[in-house]
């Protein structure tokens, strides 16, 4: 897999995020909890026209900077009005670093003095990241098919957080996350898995790196991966997916398919890396573990179907748990910050009524997205 040097934001934001300047209150925790938001912007874009942007959002179509920020003005209102707003934001269908710095001084109150935005050579929208607490590190990785990079990229941020006594700032607080908007079933839902099985393939591959380099790191994986926690089941368990359930069915379809590729029947001569290539395993499990796989499978946990219900995104009459939070065995217990619940923002601005999302309409200017935005709460251990 490939890397490309990620695109930064404005002067201002690149300077906080390299020099670590910030002031002392923006280093301490409001409490003893963490949110971290996940949230598909669908199509924010600025107002310049690289001739990268949907129809809808040119001058020519009636896309106005009075539009523009009056979207970005909703964003703002709708986070920051919180109860408790969150205190990390991975976005997605972001249209361009503008877009972050933006967000960021409509938050100016909120303290979000890092950011950063990325996307491939020549995409329309990228993946964008605000937070109150320092990003040590970050890198755009490259999703290769074949030797072509495709055009949505993941995001990696190591965050230092407060860990230390009274939510002082501790150099061992420190989170990997992984934003992410994976393929979409656009082309077929078969047709397109293997794609997202490309995404999946190189979150394995730094989850390996990690174990070696910096085995005490937590992790987690958030954003809209396109596919449901239970597409396996749900599409007929008939073939491989990106997300696979900690199930003896699943580890059957694995094993066939890891044997015929190898030339062996017998499954303790398959190594785990060679098992489990471009899959992750999803676990209800607290710590996450893979109890029908075998010993070395990498396992994280969902939340849906056990802090969540319902879904984040309504397609066709129907909910779908497309967008996601998967986290590492380090937050159930092995490091300063442990999970403590989830859950999807279904009520007025982020949802209607009715509880289902409100698309944005770039003719009228009413409405956030088509998707939900999903909150994470960590505590800090006592």
């Amino acid at each position: 897999m490939k890397d490309y040097k990620i695109r930064m934001g404005l002067a201002l934001l690149v300077a906080l995020v390299l020099t670590g300047c910030v002031s002392g209150d923006g280093l301490r925790a409001r409490d003893d909890s963490l949110v971290i938001m996940t949230w598909n912007m669908h199509l924010l874009f600025d107002l310049v026209e690289e001739g990268t942007s949907f129809r809808d959002f040119q001058a020519s179509a009636g896309w106005t900077r009075e539009k523009y920020m009056g979207r970005i003005g909703a964003i703002s209102r709708a986070i920051g009005d919180m109860e408790r707003p969150p205190d990390v934001i991975a976005f997605q269908e972001i249209g361009s670093a503008q877009v972050i710095a933006d967000l960021a001084e409509a938050l100016t109150r909120h303290g979000y003095l890092w950011g950063h935005f990325a996307n491939a050579p020549g995409a329309a929208l990228g993946l964008g990241l605000l937070s109150r607490y320092p990003l040590e590190w970050v890198m755009a990785h490259a999703i290769d098919i074949a030797g072509d990079a495709i055009p949505r990229p993941i995001l990696e941020a190591r965050i230092r957080l407060p860990g230390g006594p009274e939510g002082e700032m501790d150099d061992g607080a420190s989170l990997a996350l992984f934003v992410c908007h994976w393929k979409s079933k656009l082309g077929g839902a078969d047709e397109t898995e293997s794609t997202r099985m490309a995404a999946a393939r190189v979150i394995l591959r730094r989850m390996r790196e990690l174990a070696l380099s910096n085995p005490e790191l937590p992790l987690v994986v958030v954003g809209d991966m396109n596919i449901p926690y239970n597409e396996f089941f749900v599409a007929g368990a008939t073939m491989m997916r990106s997300l696979m359930p900690d199930d003896p069915l699943a580890y059957n379809f694995a094993l066939s398919r890891a044997s015929a590729r190898l030339g062996t029947n017998i499954a303790q001569e398959i190594a785990p890396e060679q098992l489990q290539m471009d899959f992750l395993v999803l676990s209800h499990a607290k710590p996450p573990e893979a109890s029908f796989f075998p010993e070395g499978i990498l396992a994280l946990y969902s939340p849906w179907s056990v802090e969540k219900d319902g879904g984040s995104y309504y397609f066709r009459n129907s909910w779908e748990t497309i967008d996601h939070f998967l986290l590492s065995a380090h937050l159930f217990g092995g490091a300063p910050w442990e999970f403590h619940d989830s859950a999807a923002l279904g009520a007025p601005p982020f949802a209607g009524a009715d509880g289902l999302p409100m698309p944005y309409n770039p003719r009228t200017g009413r409405g956030l997205s088509d998707h939900l935005p999903l909150l994470l709460f960590l505590r800090l251990r006592v």
